[in-house]
């Protein structure tokens, strides 16, 4: 027999249909009590679009020519001929590289489409980051730390910022699967529950698919409402009595998330709303129509949207152990129009200019061969390499056709002003108006910022 006099708990149980089942613990975007309400100094981007490249992508086949591999072909390296590694020595690109735009930025024939924005990046050929293998490299270049203990940067930015849009979440995940390591990627670690993101499985793109049970099936919004009131009463009684209940305040303000994203969430998500032209520019793909919701996400107020480049057959489709060449004619394709996509739109919609869109994976490709057991050369690929890659940068007060740093001949080595994902982090936040340094979060006696100890803004790469 039901008890007439539920308990709290009950009550939430009973009340909350509609609420709960959105999945959104922990996914309001604005808490000025507990971060910084403003921007440290004038910002000069609003929100961030990070395409995610998880796997790695081939820096010396896509943003880093190297002639030098062609002359050295087949010479293997002192390091890797002491590590024994199956090999056949540096392996040149197949691929044409050619200058774009009144700039003259340098990339691969692989990219026809974003060449066309050449004006409008920034290549960072100098990256380097601590780890050359996928988990510890992913987290590295999320939250800074090759372990899975800390926020990640969107939940930083959330903590930092809060969002635009009251009635949406501050940080925003779009995947059509799970990557390596998977929800630690976009934890918020130790800070509050509200900013951790919200993660969006995009293989289906239909909004009820999108997020699932968004609105009541029986009730109206304003019995909603009313039931929403009663339920909140209950909690700040609860509440008064547990000040330091982090997660139970939490709760309440992802409740009431959850309550107002039903009137614009609806809107928001549907890529269907979008001309026909505009779909078929961004391209029918799971991570060209990610990108399209990304904008769509971005214009309507998240704070920070991150896209992952995954697709069902591939956990990691960067990941070009083998058939090196040939796999990143495909990714390359499929990258190159939706990225292409995603800038135009937002220069067209005047977004470009405070939106920050970043492109690169968690490192690069080894400049020379990795042999499978059977040693076929026509299927080689390359390993993970963490000691020089690329990144890209547009918008968001970011110098356009630039292209910052450099690595040896060969690829190997990021020599001329290095840059780390420390640096590239503290690079991210100015833009955001953030003093790196400045933002911390006291967490067990000690405070903690995104970028530790370390980091530094790569100025020359600011207009």
């Amino acid at each position: 027999m039901m008890n007439p006099f539920p308990s709290r708990r009950e009550a939430l149980q009973r009340m909350g249909a509609g609420f709960g089942a959105i999945g959104l613990a922990g996914a309001l975007g604005d808490s000025h009590l507990l971060g910084a309400a403003r921007p440290h100094f004038p910002p000069r981007a609003k929100r961030v679009i990070f395409l995610m490249m998880n796997g790695g992508p081939s820096h010396v086949d896509t943003f880093d020519p190297k002639p030098a591999l062609a002359k050295h072909e087949g010479e293997v390296p002192k390091e890797q001929a002491a590590r024994k590694q199956k090999t056949s020595g540096f392996m040149p690109s197949p691929f044409q590289f050619s200058a774009h735009g009144e700039s003259g930025l340098v990339m691969s024939e692989l990219f026809p489409n974003m060449a066309k924005h050449a004006d409008d990046l920034c290549v960072i050929r100098s990256m380097h980051t601590d780890q050359p293998n996928h988990e510890p490299g992913l987290l590295i270049m999320h939250s800074g730390n090759p372990q899975p203990i800390r926020p990640s940067i969107g939940s930083w930015v959330s903590y930092g910022l809060g969002s635009e849009n009251q009635n949406l979440p501050s940080y925003i995940t779009l995947s059509a699967g799970r990557p390596v390591v998977g929800p630690q990627l976009w934890s918020n670690g130790f800070l509050p529950g509200e900013h951790q993101a919200t993660a969006v499985d995009t293989n289906e793109m239909q909004v009820e698919k999108l997020i699932a049970n968004l609105n009541h099936p029986h009730l109206s919004r304003s019995k909603q409402r009313e039931q929403l009131d009663l339920i909140g009463s209950l909690n700040r009684i609860h509440l008064e009595k547990r000040q330091q209940e982090q997660k139970l305040d939490s709760q309440i303000r992802a409740m009431e998330l959850a309550y107002s994203m039903q009137a614009e969430a609806s809107e928001a998500f549907d890529i269907s709303r979008e001309p026909e032209s505009v779909r078929e520019r961004y391209g029918s793909t799971r991570f060209g129509e990610s990108c399209l919701l990304a904008r769509r996400l971005s214009e309507s107020g998240v704070r920070f949207v991150q896209v992952y480049y995954v697709d069902k057959k591939n956990k990691q489709p960067w990941d070009s152990h083998s058939n090196n060449d040939s796999r990143h004619r495909e990714l390359c394709a499929d990258s190159d129009q939706a990225t292409a996509a995603l800038l135009q739109d937002l220069k067209e919609r005047g977004l470009l200019e405070d939106t920050l869109v970043i492109w690169g994976g968690e490192f690069g490709r080894t400049p020379y061969s990795q042999l499978g057991k059977n040693k076929d050369k026509n299927k080689a690929g390359r390993d993970h390499h963490h000691t020089g890659f690329s990144m890209l940068l547009a918008g968001g007060g970011i110098k356009g056709g630039t292209t910052w740093g450099s690595t040896d001949e060969f690829g190997m080595h990021a020599v001329e002003n290095p840059v780390h994902v420390h640096d590239l982090h503290a690079t991210i936040l100015h833009q955001l108006g953030i003093d790196h340094e400045e933002l911390t979060y006291r967490y067990s006696g000690r405070d903690f910022r995104l970028t530790d100890v370390h980091g530094h803004v790569v100025n020359g790469i600011l207009s």
